[in-house]
């Protein structure tokens, strides 16, 4: 391949600066080079019917042959760790007793001292991570990965499954040199009866020589306080991997929005890697820093996706411009600077004084209406809406404790409607955890019957400010562009109580902005 790529540069001169990406890069100080596979797998045909190991090996090493294609594509541009996707290897839709085949073996306390590559002989039923070391061995390169894992378990002993075993969804840390670093037990499981879910949350860490500390976990455990909050709070970690298999769901939880997002909340970057399957709604993998990322969705076409940047090492002090108020009164609206609501230090307005949900005002022609607020159901959750009427307005809405507030112009009128949402309540379809959310989206047409629908596409331009009484320090937001792209606030934080967002004209036409608040306490 390489004489191959050699031989056509002498005819296209193009082809020289794509030569010089693939074979390496020159990282600047404070940076490393991160690479994350969004991994179309082959599947079983058959998964919950039971086959022999060596069945289950041959599967698995199709795989394992992708995987091995692109840490090589990753090492060559300068690649220090690659992440690869939850259920990868061996897939899904497994029974517990049909994915037996498919389980290594993998210690779990080791702490570097086990190099699955160089002592393949330690353990039995190894093979795939042996496979996983080499790979990392052989290319200089950390890498991540998920498997399925097996161990024995006495039946006498408490929480030990009938069948004498525990079976976990496995995350793999493997160094440059094949050394396995850490593994993680994925603990919110996501309807996934093959597993068992571990006695205790595992706090699964490792160290790089090239960005210092690094913390692990699994898709839906992005939305629960352990292990994913604890894990980045106890240990003040700054750079997370995460591999899942992430069906998205919008208007609010679509898998670059919500990863986004979290990198956002928590000032980290993160390395997350999705599986492609877009016929199960499964896309959307990045990595991701606070200010900028690197991401891909694609529901319209099937085969893997490798992404490589170079990001900052963010350390402790590492500090973002988010929360810079520096600009904030030049960028207020006219209608919060003549507003004869409680303002906060000329920072935002809140109007707290509106008792009455829905009140917008059209200023510019000297009137004011009263949009009817409506419910709607938004992710299986009945929100609380009121429309966006006119060119610009001033809106709130209520639900139990929480009021939502939001100002905004529009660039220009468009024949789309959007609608400002409110929840504040237990969400108990496909797991059960509290949220409080401020929500401005576009609706999926023009009754308000459509407000909460799944809308890919958007032309809207919106100035907004955004912000609400929110009764959890956990927020996370979120700002999602037509064709599910990402855009980023111009300024964000906490102000009186209220946590407040705001943009001045999307980089593309607005799908959602919102305030997606985690009460972990209330689950």
């Amino acid at each position: 391949m390489a004489f191959t790529m050699v031989a056509l540069c002498w005819r296209l001169p193009i082809c020289l600066l794509f030569y010089q990406v693939v074979s390496g890069r020159v990282r600047r100080e404070g940076h490393y080079v991160a690479a994350v596979y969004e991994h179309e797998s082959i599947l079983s045909p058959a998964p919950a019917v039971l086959v022999e190991r060596r069945a289950a090996l041959e599967l698995m090493g199709r795989n394992l042959d992708i995987y091995e294609q692109q840490v090589l594509a990753a090492a060559r541009q300068g690649a220090q760790i690659i992440v690869f996707p939850e259920d990868g290897i061996h897939g899904f839709n497994f029974t517990r007793s049909s994915i037996y085949p498919y389980l290594d073996f993998i210690p779990h306390s080791h702490s570097g001292k086990w190099n699955p590559c160089r002592e393949p002989y330690l353990y039995n039923d190894t093979e795939v991570v042996q496979r996983l070391s080499c790979m990392a061995l052989q290319n200089k390169i950390f890498l991540v990965a998920n498997l399925g894992s097996k161990q024995p378990c006495e039946r006498w002993e408490p929480r030990c499954p009938p069948d004498g075993r525990f079976q976990f969804n496995t995350n793999v840390a493997l160094g440059a040199d094949g050394a396995l670093l850490a593994t993680y037990r994925k603990h919110n499981l996501y309807f996934e009866s093959a597993f068992d879910t571990p006695a205790r949350p595992d706090h699964a860490l490792f160290d790089t020589p090239f960005a210092g500390r690094f913390g692990m976990f699994t898709c839906f455990d992005i939305l629960f306080y352990e292990p994913a909050v604890s894990l980045v709070r106890q240990y003040n970690l700054k750079q997370i991997v995460y591999p899942t298999a992430w069906m998205n769901q919008l208007p609010l939880l679509s898998a670059v929005e919500f990863q986004q997002a979290f990198s956002t909340a928590f000032n980290v970057n993160i390395l997350a890697a999705n599986i492609h399957h877009p016929s199960l709604g499964m896309t959307g993998s990045g990595i991701y820093t606070p200010v900028k990322s690197f991401i891909y969705h694609n529901m319209e076409s099937y085969g893997g996706k490798l992404i490589v940047a170079e990001i900052p090492v963010i350390t402790a002090d590492y500090k973002t411009n988010l929360e810079s108020n520096e600009r904030f009164r030049e960028n207020l609206h006219d209608s919060c600077r003549t507003s004869t609501s409680t303002s906060l230090d000329d920072e935002v307005c809140f109007k707290q004084q509106e008792e009455t949900p829905g009140r917008v005002s059209e200023k510019g022609e000297g009137k004011e209406q009263s949009p009817p607020s409506f419910y709607a159901e938004m992710m299986y959750d009945n929100f609380t809406f009121v429309p966006l009427w006119g060119e610009k307005g001033e809106l709130q809405v209520c639900a139990n404790s929480l009021c939502c507030y939001l100002n905004y112009q529009k660039a220009v009128l468009t024949d789309e409607l959007y609608a400002l949402g409110v929840f504040d309540g237990l969400h108990t379809v496909h797991g059960t955890y509290y949220v409080q959310a401020c929500a401005l989206v576009k609706c999926g047409g023009l009754s308000f019957s459509t407000c909460g629908q799944e809308v890919t596409d958007a032309t809207a331009l919106i100035d907004f400010q955004l912000w609400g009484n929110m009764s959890t320090p956990y927020i996370f937001p979120l700002l999602l562009t037509s064709g599910i792209t990402l855009d980023f606030a111009d300024h964000m934080g906490w102000k009186n109580n209220h946590y407040f967002l705001s943009k001045n004209r999307t980089s593309a036409g607005l799908l959602t902005a919102a305030l997606y608040g985690r009460w972990y306490e209330k689950d």
